[in-house]
């Protein structure tokens, strides 16, 4: 097998401190032996689990990268009995873009997996990941929120699994996460995403959508503070005390959680973030852009719950998602 061209610049296996960059070759014009250094950083103390952070899986989602930061300055080894990799932009190019995809390739992160040693530069970081850092993991926490397009009440979620034990593995490591909302999540276009190659590896695996707007929240830096501080609580990893709030847990068992667009328009939403809603309710209207007195048209809902998610720019085209109805359990 090929082997990947992202070498590390500090140990991935000593114990002790260890802050560097995964390091990809990358020539480009304007540096002809360049590289794309990615920030790491590898915190252990003997043996014991480990878990694996990321955050920044798409480049304009930002709470992951401002928990991680502050994880990797905070942590200390005394505290810990195994091993914490962190990487704050899993997508680094894209990051440094404030772009979901890469500005490199168009990659998107979440749907290049299992990814090509000898692919696009996002096909290789793909491959690094699937290959060399998630065989070491026990538990793997993936830090998303909306980006620019979708806005989201603050949730952590865990997939459906065919293992039962590996789900509910999955599930006690999202509740101790412990966001204000607790999802069953229904993912809607699963191709090629880390999640799915991650379970396959039999790992426990939580995702999260905390906010979105492509910016942060005060509140929702501090949810993801905390929740990756549970998480390593939970899997004994960290000597601490989790902080448990309460949580309302969801379900999103179907497509008819999904309202999608089939018109270009201007957006009205009928209801806010986390209202409920019932079957056949307005969720949003849509105007035209071309021309005045003419009545806008109404999507409805499918099903009863409260309002998960939403489109978050003011305009929408056929195929864009502008409402998730998660039902309340």
């Amino acid at each position: 097998m090929t082997k990947n061209p992202i070498s590390p610049t500090i140990p991935l296996d000593e114990d002790g401190s260890h802050h560097g960059f995964l390091s990809l070759p990358y020539s480009r014009n304007d540096s002809a032996w360049g590289s794309i250094m990615i920030p790491i950083s590898v915190i252990q103390n003997g043996s014991g689990p480990t878990a694996l952070l990321t955050g920044a899986n798409h480049g304009d989602e930002y709470e992951g990268p401002v928990a991680l930061q502050d994880l990797a300055l905070r942590l200390n080894v005394a505290d810990i009995q195994g091993r914490v990799i962190i990487v704050p932009a899993f997508n680094y190019p894209a990051f440094r873009a404030g772009t979901r995809n890469s500005p490199i390739d168009d990659g998107n992160m979440n749907r290049v997996f299992p990814g090509n040693p000898r692919g696009s530069v996002t096909e290789k970081i793909a491959d690094y990941f699937m290959r060399t850092l998630v065989p070491q993991a026990d538990v793997i926490v993936d830090i998303h929120s909306g980006g620019k397009t979708l806005e989201f009440v603050p949730l952590a979620a865990a997939h459906v699994l065919e293992d039962k034990k590996q789900q509910a593995a999955c599930v006690a490591a999202m509740e101790a996460f412990n966001a204000p909302h607790s999802t069953i999540l229904l993912e809607i276009d699963n191709t090629g995403m880390y999640d799915t190659v991650v379970e396959e590896q039999g790992k426990v695996f939580v995702s999260t959508e905390l906010g979105g707007g492509g910016t942060t929240r005060e509140s929702t830096v501090r949810l993801a503070k905390k929740g990756v501080r549970n998480v390593l609580i939970h899997a004994e990893i960290l000597n601490a005390e989790m902080e448990i709030e309460p949580t309302i847990n969801l379900d999103m068992p179907d497509g008819e959680c999904f309202v999608i667009s089939e018109h270009d328009g201007l957006l009205e939403p009928v209801i806010d973030l986390g209202g409920e809603i019932k079957r056949n309710d307005v969720v949003a209207w849509v105007w035209p852009l071309d021309r005045t007195g003419v009545e806008p048209i109404a999507y409805r809902a499918r099903r009863d719950g409260i309002l998960a998610g939403r489109h978050f720019p003011g305009l929408v085209k056929p195929g864009d998602c502008m409402a998730v109805i998660a039902i309340v359990v």
